[in-house]
């Protein structure tokens, strides 16, 4: 079998390489481009996040849900 001799490149922390100390909730831009289409909560292997950044990112996805900020589910 053929591997792909390819190296990636290393996924980086979006919130560690812009300084961003709290994430907001209220911030709908940014939450958006960390859930997919079908408005899931994308996972730290695929983005990059570190641990806490993760566990804060998915805490203020859960509150914008809960205030109608960004859907629960896209049809």
């Amino acid at each position: 079998m053929y591997r792909n001799k390819k190296k990636k490149a290393p996924k980086v922390c979006y919130f560690s390489s812009n300084h961003i100390e709290k994430i907001d909730y209220k911030d709908a831009v940014t939450i958006k481009s960390f859930m997919s289409p079908q408005a899931k909560i994308v996972a730290r292997r695929r983005t990059g996040t570190k641990t806490s950044y993760q566990r804060d990112l998915a805490n203020a996805i859960k509150r914008a849900r809960f205030l109608a900020i960004v859907p629960y589910v896209t049809r």
